[in-house]
């Protein structure tokens, strides 16, 4: 019981995260007909490369393939996201009715460590092939 238990959870944590990183990333799309002014060249490079990125690890959440090596590329993401907007943005940790803070960014990063640590569950792309590579051993 407890297994599946722990392999319902990372399921529903991988698919949680993959669920936002595709909102972000579908939210950075338009720069790539339409950047707004304001933003350097190399910030808008930056998002259109995040824009596909993004839809990459979050799909290999979501079909459990190369997961812990999605994970921490989504984990690199938002180190960078939390530098942005702590050390260059001056943004607060906490979310208030003012303001974004970064704490929702921390939360993510700490699910992307969990699925790092714990890797894909039953439930996985990964697991069905290694049973299937299993099926030719025996």
């Amino acid at each position: 019981m407890r297994e599946k238990f722990q392999n319902l959870a990372l399921l529903v944590i991988r698919l949680i995260v993959a669920i936002v990183f595709l909102f972000a990333a579908w939210a950075k799309f338009s720069f790539w007909t339409a950047p707004p002014a304001g933003f350097s060249a190399g910030i808008i490079l930056l998002i259109k490369f995040l824009s596909i990125v993004e839809p990459l690890g979050a799909a290999a959440l979501i079909f459990g393939f190369l997961t812990r090596w999605a994970a921490s590329g989504l984990a690199i993401i938002m180190v960078g996201a939390i530098v942005v907007l702590h050390f260059t943005m001056q943004i607060s940790f906490f979310t208030t009715p003012q303001g974004l803070g970064w704490d929702y960014n921390l939360f993510i990063l700490g699910n992307c460590l969990a699925i790092m640590a714990f890797g894909a569950d039953k439930w996985s792309v990964e697991e069905m092939r290694k049973n299937y590579i299993k099926s030719f051993e025996s």
